[in-house]
């Protein structure tokens, strides 16, 4: 059966054709925002007469399209346009570095390079798809290189332009990892996946046509057409969400009526600290979505100071390789769960949602071909964390052996995804993340897991985060936690308490630093292995 995400676009254009899509904030005046706004007819006609252009300059069914386009109005109509198109857009964070970017799309071998002039001139510079790229589309000025314009592409005519039909297992998307823990992959998302994501999100979280979205993550704001929700576009830096100016966050979610809101845990960090200090309360938010890394507990009751009695913050937990796993929400979590962060239990991510199944399996670092070969650990004991459902996606673009360790395949040939999380499952089917599986420490007495040190840890007051770092070789590593204080903190202070919170995992070592490396997409994620060649 054909099936593709555009199509959801062209349906909130016929029932609602009116009802607004985008909403662009430009300029903020004593008045309050000067914006531009599109609606949901307008939004498809765009995308449509775009998807025309493209299949013009010769974007066919499967053509791979690097996907440079900052969140904007361009960016929203452009990649609907490519699904309409058949088009398989390749999307890397254009933060994680020089090498890496030029890795991975060497590695995806795009067709096309289609970004604002600022990517392009990146291109020229610095080599980027030499070889590979025949055919460049810009969004905005075109400097030095030539090839099609957006603004031409828009003005197509779609008289004769009849969208492909794609089947559920066609290749939608090659979106790459952040990286935290090496280079990107490229995960292959087919159009069923992204169906599914679609239905997931909205079932679980009760989305409902109408609602008004503010999404700091990019890639979760393509969901909003397809939800029927108006999109609020931020004017922010999207690669340091941990930056961002929060009184402009509560400016757009008080204008605009603003509904539910998506951010990373960093970013969650600097809104609600601007929240609490300025008693600031927003009766007005439905839902609070934060993901990406785990949610503080601090940050979760900051949050619910400033929510209605029935609105609430949820945590979904999951990889870009299978969205969402399981979630919960924050009430849940602050009460004994939030308990048993503290005493070293790790944290709960919640239930598995009712479409995935999940396993819990005996720790190993070798690849499982078959599911059947994995052995389950039992309740309360922690394992690495698989999952099957809708949403796991089957494979890495061009990655054969990261495929073959992330991926078993069960009698039934269904694909089960190995999260590399570490975690257990409590009496209550509830799932507890306790680290990444490569960032285990790994010593002569046993290994430690990282969340499960560091809630106990971030617990002490004056204690920002922590992290827990292995110096040396793998079963002879010295356990080392790097602490990074809140601002006039009292160091020695938390020096004591920290070697009687310690002691029971034989840590001795302990090391404070206000430069936490973290990841690039969501800021929140420390790169332990980095701080561990520091202190090495």
């Amino acid at each position: 059966m054909p099936v593709n995400i555009a199509q959801a676009l062209t349906r909130q254009a016929t029932t609602q054709p009116d009802g607004l899509a985008l909403i662009v904030p430009q300029k903020r005046t004593r008045q309050g925002w000067k914006d531009r706004r599109y609606s949901y007819r307008q939004l498809d006609e765009l995308s449509t007469r775009l998807a025309a252009g493209l299949a013009a300059e010769g974007v066919f069914p499967g053509t791979r399209v690097a996907f440079m386009v900052p969140p904007s109005p361009a960016f929203f109509a452009l990649f609907f346009a490519l699904f309409k198109a058949g088009a398989v857009p390749v999307l890397i964070d254009p933060g994680i570095g020089i090498k890496p970017l030029k890795t991975c799309l060497d590695e995806a071998r795009p067709e096309v390079f289609l970004g604002v002039s600022k990517a392009h001139l990146a291109r020229l510079v610095l080599g980027w798809g030499r070889g590979h790229v025949k055919r460049l589309i810009t969004v905005g000025p075109r400097l030095l290189w030539g090839g099609a314009r957006y603004k031409d592409l828009a003005g197509s005519s779609t008289a004769v332009f009849q969208a492909p039909e794609v089947q559920p297992d066609d290749p939608a998307a090659i979106l790459f990892t952040s990286g935290s823990t090496g280079i990107p992959k490229g995960v292959v998302y087919r159009q069923r996946h992204f169906a599914a994501q679609v239905d997931l999100v909205r079932d679980s979280y009760g989305i409902r046509p109408g609602e008004v979205d503010l999404p700091t993550f990019p890639p979760f704001a393509l969901f909003d057409p397809a939800l029927g929700m108006t999109t609020v576009i931020p004017p922010m830096d999207f690669t340091r969400p941990a930056k961002v100016d929060p009184a402009m966050l509560v400016s757009l979610i008080k204008e605009y009526s603003v509904t539910n809101l998506f951010g990373s845990p960093a970013l969650m960090n600097t809104l609600t600290r601007h929240l609490d200090a300025h008693n600031i309360r927003l009766p007005g938010l439905k839902r609070v979505l934060s993901a990406g890394a785990p949610v503080h507990p601090r940050v979760i009751e900051r949050i619910h100071r400033a929510l209605g009695e029935h609105a609430d913050i949820h945590t979904p937990y999951g990889a870009t390789e299978c969205l969402p796993v399981a979630t919960i929400a924050g009430r849940e979590l602050s009460g004994s769960l939030s308990a048993g962060n503290r005493a070293g239990k790790g944290i709960c991510v919640g239930r598995a949602l009712a479409a995935n199944e999940v396993r819990v399996i005996a720790i190993s670092d070798r690849a499982i071909d078959l599911a059947e070969q994995a052995v389950d650990v039992g309740p309360g004991q922690v394992g690495e964390i698989c999952v099957y459902g809708p949403t796991v996606t089957d494979t890495y673009w061009e990655r054969e052996r990261q495929t073959r360790e992330a991926k078993m395949t069960d009698a039934q040939g269904r694909v089960w995804h190995r999260m590399g999380d570490l975690g257990w499952q409590d009496e209550q089917g509830r799932l507890w993340f306790c680290g990444r599986k490569s960032e285990r420490v790994q010593t002569a007495e046993g290994e430690l897991y990282t969340e499960c040190v560091e809630g106990p840890v971030n617990a002490v007051a004056g204690v920002y985060r922590s992290a827990l770092v292995g110096l040396g070789e793998p079963d002879a590593q010295i356990a080392a936690i790097v602490v990074e204080p809140e601002p006039d903190a009292d160091r020695e202070r938390i020096r004591l308490e920290l070697r009687d919170v310690l002691s029971r995992f034989g840590i001795e070592r302990i090391e404070f630093s206000n430069d936490f490396p973290v990841d690039i997409r969501h800021n929140a994620k420390i790169r332990r292995r980095e701080l561990a060649a520091r202190l090495a």
